[in-house]
C-alpha cells in the first residue's frame, strides 16, 4: 500500500505537464503499430533468430516502461505558477553559480529532468546534493556541499531567474 507520504510530488509548470500529457497520449495511440509489428515479426517463423521480432518486443518493453513513467508523474504531479523573478534559487529557475577556485560561471536549470527536458541547458534536481544546497539561496549567498568523493565544496549563487524569463 503507497500512502500520500511515500509519493513523491513533481511541480510542473502548465507547459511541461502538457507536453509530457501529449507524449503520453501519442505512446498510448501508438501502442497497436508496436504490436502489430510483433504480430508481422512472429508470423515470420523463427523466433530464435528472428531480429525484427526481439527489436519490436524490446521496444515494447521501453514504450510501456515510458507510459507507466509518464503516468505516474502526471499522476503525482502539482501545476503551479512560474516561480517568482526574486532572486532566490528554487525549482523551474535557471541558476548562475560560482564554485570557489573556479574563475568561470555555471549555468543550469533547477528542475526535475522532466521540466527541463529541452534545450541546451543541463538539469539539475532540487534532489541532488548541490540541488539541496543552494534552495532557497539568494543572489550572491554562499553554500556548501559535500561531493561524492566526501570533499566539501563551496558555491555562490550568482543569479536566479525562472526558465521562462532566461529562454
Amino acid at each position: 500500500m503507497v500512502t500520500v507520504s511515500d509519493t513523491k510530488v513533481t511541480w510542473l509548470t502548465q507547459d511541461a505537464y502538457d507536453r509530457l500529457k501529449q507524449e503520453l497520449d501519442e505512446m498510448i495511440e501508438n501502442r497497436p503499430v508496436i504490436a502489430a509489428r510483433i504480430n508481422d515479426s512472429r508470423e515470420e517463423g523463427d523466433l530464435k533468430e528472428n531480429g525484427g521480432y526481439h527489436a519490436a518486443r524490446e521496444e515494447q518493453g521501453q514504450a510501456e516502461a515510458r507510459i507507466r513513467h509518464l503516468q505516474e508523474l502526471l499522476r503525482s504531479a502539482k501545476v503551479g505558477e512560474a516561480p517568482a523573478n526574486d532572486g532566490t534559487a528554487g525549482p523551474g529557475k535557471v541558476l548562475t553559480v560560482r564554485y570557489e577556485g573556479d574563475d568561470e560561471d555555471e549555468k543550469f536549470l533547477l528542475a526535475t529532468r522532466e521540466e527541463g527536458a529541452e534545450g541546451e541547458l543541463d538539469v539539475y534536481s532540487p534532489e541532488s546534493p548541490l540541488g539541496k544546497a543552494l534552495l532557497g539561496a539568494k543572489e550572491g549567498e554562499s553554500r556548501e556541499y559535500e561531493l561524492p568523493n566526501g570533499k566539501v565544496q563551496k558555491v555562490t549563487l550568482v543569479k536566479a531567474v525562472p526558465y521562462t524569463d532566461a529562454k
